[in-house]
């Protein structure tokens, strides 16, 4: 019972809560006589000690005060001393220390956390380069620094800059690994860096096309024993054979290198066996090259290899194969995701923009290469066996067609269709291809759009433009965005004159497609029509931005620039022309026409002459050579031109009349003699000739002179006749046209009179000249005709007082005639046929 204790009844559960220790009373600081001391004295300006350790291990311990005793201190606050002992327990003390204190105290010690009173760090230590080991480090970070910017010239086309550094590199090595010779260290030798600055070196000098260096590179990587997996090299030296030609040293080194590589690198044997089957077929050996393709198509199929494969049947002439050998090509795997994931499927626009993000990435456009080389092979094999491998052409072609159906390439079957019908355009078989294009009326509106811009170029080609113009509309019709199909509506219209019309044809095909180029030459040539020059110029030099060799686009800028009074840029434009077809008669003559023009004509000389080298039918040219060596008072020269004419226009009696003069004015008097009776017996009412005739018999006494000069009054009398006969026709039936006529007086009155022909001997139908003459002829007989002295060679009033003074037709104050090449406005061999270019599918 003495130890039991009994609970206080009536003890307050709440009691003790509203006390506090007055220590923190500070309301009643001002009667607290301690405080008051402590303020008044220095006791109270010192630093309390417990600031300057709070929480250390000194927590119990006695303190000296300024009193000397020795009692534990209280804070001038009153508040009691960190680790003072309270009720009986003391503050556990802590073994961390406080960053930047320290455990002894130290008297007039400054805070300095971070070191700062101590001054600056001593300086690092200098590496001392001269010595060998850290020059031999310095030299091989310049050999691997220039292997690196040889790669990196490389990948920008730099070869002769890659090579270069190449070599530097090489050099840079040997004087390495000679300082380590030096240095006694060579077993420290760095074979890595000797291996890449042999083969860095080695396929720069294959990029230069510097086989022999190469090779040599190349055996000295391949003899050293110490490289490991140099072996695969010999492929890179086969390739080296294969690029000169050397085929048997090819197959060769593919072969030794097969033979080093294991069976784990696949994917590398691979390849090395498909180079060996292009070799075979290059040396013409195609069962050999069968036997590598029908590997590789065993073990791991390709399309490239398929191809192949179906080529070397086909040269073989085995139909069965290239049947299997096709049926394999469209059932090789692709590996492509299916199209359909690229295509939103819901209205979460997270997933729509990594959608859009990679739609076009490089993952997909590789994807997107990928099937468009698949398809282009697939349609050149069907293209190359369907006349193989079937009876006919048709039937070969509907085999590929159903075999293509059942795979999946089942969108190419109306491609293949479509093809089917442009072999017959190559065939010349036009009702089969219009008959097949024009199954496709009513299939799905892409395909009817092809075949119907196909069937307006066939018709647009024969001629029946009502026909194209009903296609052209069909195809526009299925898709309103086929450039092609624009194009073509647009020539319809451009047949039709109505330019304005066809620009803006050839201006929707061109906002449809930026990069068709039909559209932007045709639209070219409708504004020349129009006579807008500056906009046609401005077409054909975007045109000549992206067909730079194209010779038509430069000939017509050419052109424009003559029309707009710049003949030396049209020049310009010309002689790019000629770089580009360097024998092409007619802008050579069109050349020496603008130095003509220009004054220069020792240079249109040497342009004519070129024309004349490559086309010698051009009578123009050959009328301006002949009159060149007139006036150079070489008439001998000038007789083979115009004898050549002669035989392009045998009845057109001026050249042989030209030919005569020639021999005349050159002294051979009896060769002109001849060649005006040849002349008369030819052509026996021709004026000129007999007067001649008269005239060079009387200078040589002969006794001809009375029968020609009788001849000639007979003719001149019988054409004065004639022209009084066509002068009466001519006035009794304009007298009848007035006398008929219901119009006003003044209507009538004011109606020209025709004035009598004059006479020409060059135009004269009646001087012998044929009425099948052409009228090229016509007009370059004007040009002859304005010469001085070409219609009156007789000073004579009558023919009955001839004298012994004669005129020659081409006498020497004659100009020399201005000719040149056909204007490409009306004639251009260029403007007309480009009209319908590329307007067949791809």
């Amino acid at each position: 019972m003495e130890n039991v204790h009994l609970a206080v009844e009536e003890e307050d559960l709440y009691s003790g809560y509203n006390d506090y220790n007055p220590t923190f009373d500070s309301e009643e600081l001002e009667n607290d006589a301690g405080f008051q001391q402590a303020v008044r004295t220095s006791h109270g300006r010192r630093p309390p000690m417990t600031a300057k350790f709070p929480g250390t291990a000194i927590g119990g311990r006695p303190l000296v005060s300024s009193f000397g005793s020795r009692i534990p201190m209280a804070s001038s606050m009153g508040r009691p001393m960190t680790g003072a002992v309270q009720e009986g327990a003391a503050r556990p003390m802590t073994a961390v220390r406080a960053a930047g204190y320290s455990s002894s105290l130290m008297r007039g010690s400054t805070f300095d956390p971070l070191g700062q009173s101590k001054g600056p760090a001593p300086p690092l230590e200098a590496k001392n380069e001269d010595t060998a080991e850290e020059k031999i480090k310095i030299l091989e970070k310049k050999v691997n620094d220039l292997i690196e910017e040889s790669c990196m010239a490389q990948s920008i086309g730099a070869f002769q800059l890659a090579l270069e550094k190449a070599k530097e590199a090489g050099r840079k090595e040997r004087a390495l690994i000679r300082q380590r010779e030096a240095s006694g260290n060579t077993e420290h030798i760095n074979l890595d860096l000797t291996y890449s600055v042999l083969l860095n070196l080695a396929n720069q000098y294959a990029n230069n096309e510097m086989y022999p260096e190469a090779l040599n590179s190349y055996h000295v990587i391949v003899k050293n024993k110490m490289f490991t997996n140099a072996g695969r090299l010999k492929v890179n030296m086969a390739n080296i054979y294969f690029e000169q030609k050397n085929y048997p040293k090819a197959i060769k080194f593919y072969r030794m290198a097969l033979d080093q590589i294991s069976n784990t690198h696949k994917e590398l044997r691979i390849k090395i066996m498909q180079n060996i089957g292009v070799v075979f077929v290059r040396l013409g050996q195609y069962s050999d090259a069968i036997t590598s393709f029908e590997h590789i198509m065993t073990e791991s199929p390709n399309i490239k290899t398929g191809f192949n494969l179906i080529l070397c049947y086909y040269a073989v002439g085995d139909r069965e194969r290239m049947k299997k050998a096709f049926q394999k090509l469209i059932s090789v795997p692709l590996g492509i995701d299916d199209e359909d994931k690229y295509i939103p499927a819901s209205d979460d626009p997270s997933s729509n923009m990594v959608i859009e993000a990679i739609k076009n990435d490089k993952l997909h456009q590789m994807e997107r290469d990928l099937k468009v080389l698949a398809e282009k092979y697939i349609m050149t094999a069907a293209k190359l066996i369907a006349p193989a491998i079937e009876t006919s052409f048709a039937s070969g072609f509907d085999w590929c067609v159903d075999m293509v159906k059942c795979s999946q390439y089942v969108e190419l079957a109306n491609d293949l269709e479509i093809n089917k019908a442009i072999t017959y355009l190559r065939q010349k078989d036009f009702n089969q291809a219009v008959e097949t294009l024009k199954t496709f009326e009513k299939k799905d509106s892409r395909v009817k759009s092809a075949a119907a811009t196909n069937l307006s170029f066939l018709y647009f080609l024969e001629k029946d433009y009502d026909q194209a113009d009903r296609y052209a509309d069909l195809a526009m019709n299925a898709d309103r965005y086929n450039p092609a199909a624009l194009i073509n509506k647009g020539n319809t219209v451009f047949v039709k004159k109505d330019y304005e019309k066809a620009a803006e044809f050839y201006k929707e095909a061109l906002r449809n497609d930026s990069s068709c180029t039909e559209a932007l030459f045709n639209l070219g040539l409708s504004y020349e029509r129009l006579n807008r020059l500056e906009e046609g110029l401005d077409c054909f030099l975007k045109l000549h931005s992206i067909l730079r060799s194209s010779a038509e686009v430069m000939y017509q800028l050419a052109h424009l620039y003559e029309q707009l009074g710049d003949p030396q840029q049209a020049i310009e434009w010309l002689m790019q022309v000629i770089s580009a077809t360097p024998t092409d008669p007619h802008v050579l003559a069109k050349l020496g026409k603008l130095h003509d023009d220009e004054g220069d004509k020792s240079q249109a000389f040497q342009y004519y002459s070129e024309s004349f080298r490559y086309f010698p039918s051009n009578i123009d040219v050959i009328e301006w050579l002949g009159a060149y060596y007139i006036e150079t008072q070489f008439c001998e020269k000038a007789i083979q031109y115009f004898e050549r004419a002669t035989l392009i226009q045998p009845h057109y009696v001026k050249w042989q009349l030209i030919v005569a003069s020639c021999y005349r004015r050159s002294g051979n008097y009896q060769k002109a003699l001849e060649t005006y009776k040849e002349i008369h017996r030819r052509f026996p009412e021709n004026v000129e000739c007999l007067r001649f005739l008269v005239r060079l018999s009387t200078d040589m006494g002969l006794k001809e002179v009375q029968e020609y000069a009788t001849k000639l009054k007979k003719v001149e009398k019988m054409k004065e006749l004639r022209e009084q006969r066509v002068k009466s026709g001519r006035e009794n039936s304009a007298r009848g046209r007035r006398e008929g006529s219901t119009g006003s007086a003044e209507n009538a009155k004011a109606e020209p009179q025709p004035e009598p022909k004059q006479f020409s001997p060059l135009l004269d139908s009646d001087s012998g000249r044929s009425s099948s003459s052409s009228s090229k002829g016509e007009r370059l007989s004007a040009k002859m005709r304005s010469l001085p002295g070409s219609n009156e060679p007789y000073e004579a009033s009558s023919p009955k007082e001839l004298d012994a003074s004669y005129v020659d037709p081409l006498g020497p104050q004659m100009d020399r005639p201005k000719t040149g090449a056909k204007k490409p406005a009306d004639d251009d061999d260029f403007a007309d046929e480009d009209l319908g270019d590329e307007l067949l599918p791809e």
